[in-house]
C-alpha cells in the first residue's frame, strides 16, 4: 500500500516537472526591449535553484525538529484588550460613497483606463495592493466592505429579517462560481479595464451581492457567495495582526490557520481555485502558451480571438491543480494509513496554501503596481482628466524606465522571487504545523507531509519559473 502511495506520489512530481519543463523552454525566442527581455539576461538558472533549494531545506530542517518547536513558532502575543466599536459601519459607508463616485467617474469620465480614477482603482489599488495589504495587516476588509454598512442601517431601520436560509448542502459553491466568473472576466473580457464597461459590472455585482443579502442574511451571503469578503478573509489570516476576544494579537503569518477547523468541500476547493487562477494568469502571457493556442506573440490579434482558448485553459489549469493536490494529499495519508481522514485533511491542509496564492499573487503584479500605481496617483488628483492638481503634483510625468535598466529589472526581479521563496516557506511551516495538530503524532505527521514537501518545491520552481518565462501579451 505504502509503495503504491509512493508511486502516485512521484507521478504526480513528475506531471508538475513535466509542466516546468515545458515553461523552461518555450520553443523559439521572441526578442523584445522590455522588463522580461533584461530578465532573460539574468543567470536565473542560478536564482531559480537557490530559491527552490530554500524550500527544499526549509522541509528538511522541519522534519529533524521537535513537534514543540514547529507549534512554537506560531506563537501568539495579545497586544490590548478588545474594544466594542461600531465604527465599521461608517466606514463601510464611507466606502460605499467613494465606490458610488468611481462607478460616476467609469459612468461620464474619460474613456482612456489610465486617466480613468475607476479601472486604476479597482484594478491597481484594490485588487493588487489592497489585496496583498490584507494579507500583510489583517482584516482590513471588515472596515471597508462597501455592503456591510447599508446593510446594517437597513437591518436597523425596517427590520430586515432573512427570507430563507442558504442550504448546508450548497456549501460555498456560490463563491467558488462567482470567482471563476470574475476571473473569467479579468483574462478573457474584451475589455475589463473600459471605463464603463467595468462600472456597469461593479455596480451589477454590487447589487446582486446586497439582493443576497436580504433575501439570504448578511453574514449567511457573505461567507458563503460573495467571493471577495470569502477571499479576503482568507489572506487576513495571513496578517500579523489578529483580532480575537481576548485582544489584538500578533504572531507569524498563517498562525490562525493552525487552529481552524477543516473548510467544506466547496470551502477547499475555492481556496486552490484562486491559486489556480492566478497561475494561469501568469501562464497566459507567455510565449509558451501563445504557442500551444497557435498565436504569434509579437502578432497578439487580440482578446477577441483567443476567448475560447483562454476560458478553457483557465478551467484546465484549475482542474489540473486540484488534481495534483487531492493526488499528493492522499499519498500522504495513504503513507501513515489515514486515508479515511481524507475529507478532514483536504479542509484543513487545503488551507497552508494561502501563503503561496497571496506570495504569487504580490509577486506576479508587483510590475503593474510600479507603473499603474503611477497613474493611480495622477489621476486620483485629477478624477474627470480636466486638468485638475488636488494633490499638487505639478508636472508628474509616469515613468517606466526602471524596465530599460538590468540593475532595475535585477532588483524588480530579485524582489519577486523572494516573495515567492518566502511565500512557499511560510507554507511549509504551516503545512507542517496543521498536520501536527491533526495527527498529534510527530512522525505521523512528517511523514504524511513527503508528498506535500515534494508537490510545494515543485511549485516553488514552476513559480520561479513562470517569473522568467517571455511574455508576448
Amino acid at each position: 500500500m505504502r509503495l503504491k502511495a509512493v508511486w502516485w506520489c512521484g507521478f504526480f512530481a513528475v506531471v508538475i516537472i513535466v509542466a516546468i519543463t515545458a515553461l523552461s523552454n518555450p520553443g523559439p525566442a521572441f526578442a523584445h526591449a522590455s522588463e522580461q527581455g533584461f530578465v532573460l539576461l539574468l543567470p536565473t538558472d542560478i536564482y531559480i535553484p537557490f530559491g527552490v533549494a530554500a524550500v527544499a531545506l526549509t522541509v528538511l530542517i522541519l522534519a529533524l525538529l521537535p513537534a514543540a518547536r514547529t507549534t512554537n513558532l506560531f506563537a501568539h502575543k495579545v497586544l490590548g484588550q478588545p474594544r466594542a466599536s461600531g465604527l465599521e459601519v461608517m466606514t463601510s459607508l464611507v466606502t460605499l460613497a467613494m465606490l458610488a463616485a468611481l462607478v460616476m467617474i467609469g459612468l461620464f469620465g474619460s474613456r482612456d483606463p489610465l486617466a480613468n480614477l475607476l479601472p486604476l482603482i479597482i484594478w491597481t489599488a484594490w485588487w493588487i495592493a489592497f489585496v496583498v495589504l490584507q494579507g500583510l495587516v489583517g482584516d482590513l476588509w471588515h472596515w471597508l466592505n462597501p455592503w456591510t454598512g447599508l446593510y446594517q442601517l437597513l437591518v436597523n431601520a425596517l427590520g430586515l429579517r432573512p427570507r430563507w436560509g442558504l442550504p448546508e448542502r450548497l456549501g460555498s459553491w456560490p463563491g467558488v462560481v462567482a470567482f471563476l466568473g470574475f476571473m473569467a472576466f479579468a483574462l478573457a473580457d474584451l475589455a475589463p479595464d473600459d471605463p464603463a464597461r467595468l462600472a456597469w459590472f461593479v455596480s451589477g455585482y454590487w447589487l446582486y451581492t446586497l439582493v443576497g443579502m436580504i433575501i439570504f442574511g448578511g453574514e449567511a451571503w457573505l461567507s458563503r457567495c460573495e467571493c471577495f469578503t470569502i477571499l479576503l478573509r482568507h489572506f487576513s489570516t495571513l496578517g500579523l495582526f489578529q483580532c480575537h476576544q481576548d485582544g489584538l494579537r500578533i504572531s507569524m503569518p498563517g498562525a490562525p490557520l493552525i487552529e481552524s477547523p477543516a473548510l467544506s468541500l466547496s470551502g477547499g476547493v475555492f481556496v486552490l481555485l484562486v491559486l489556480g487562477s492566478g497561475t494561469f494568469d501568469g501562464l497566459n502571457e507567455t510565449f509558451w502558451w501563445l504557442g500551444q493556442i497557435g498565436v504569434n506573440p509579437l502578432a497578439f490579434p487580440g482578446r477577441s480571438a483567443v476567448v475560447g482558448q483562454t476560458l478553457a485553459g483557465l478551467i484546465g489549469a484549475n482542474v489540473l491543480l486540484i488534481l495534483a493536490f487531492v493526488g499528493t494529499l492522499y499519498s500522504g495519508l495513504w503513507l501513515v494509513g489515514e486515508r479515511a481522514r481524507f475529507r478532514q485533511a483536504f479542509g484543513r491542509l487545503a488551507l497552508a496554501i494561502l501563503p503561496i496564492t497571496l506570495a504569487y499573487h504580490a509577486a506576479h503584479f508587483l510590475s503593474a503596481l510600479l507603473v499603474n500605481g503611477q497613474y493611480a496617483i495622477k489621476a486620483v488628483s485629477d478624477p474627470w482628466a480636466r486638468g485638475a492638481d488636488y494633490l499638487g503634483l505639478g508636472e508628474f510625468h509616469v515613468t517606466t524606465g526602471f524596465f530599460n535598466s538590468r540593475d532595475s529589472v535585477e532588483v524588480i526581479w530579485l524582489s519577486q522571487a523572494g516573495i515567492i521563496v518566502v511565500g512557499h516557506i511560510v507554507a511549509v511551516l504551516v503545512s507542517h504545523a496543521i498536520a501536527i495538530d491533526m495527527f498529534r503524532d510527530a512522525k505521523k505527521a512528517t511523514l504524511s507531509q513527503v508528498p506535500m514537501a515534494v508537490f510545494m518545491v515543485m511549485y516553488t520552481l514552476m513559480g520561479l519559473a513562470l517569473l522568467a518565462a517571455p511574455r508576448g501579451a
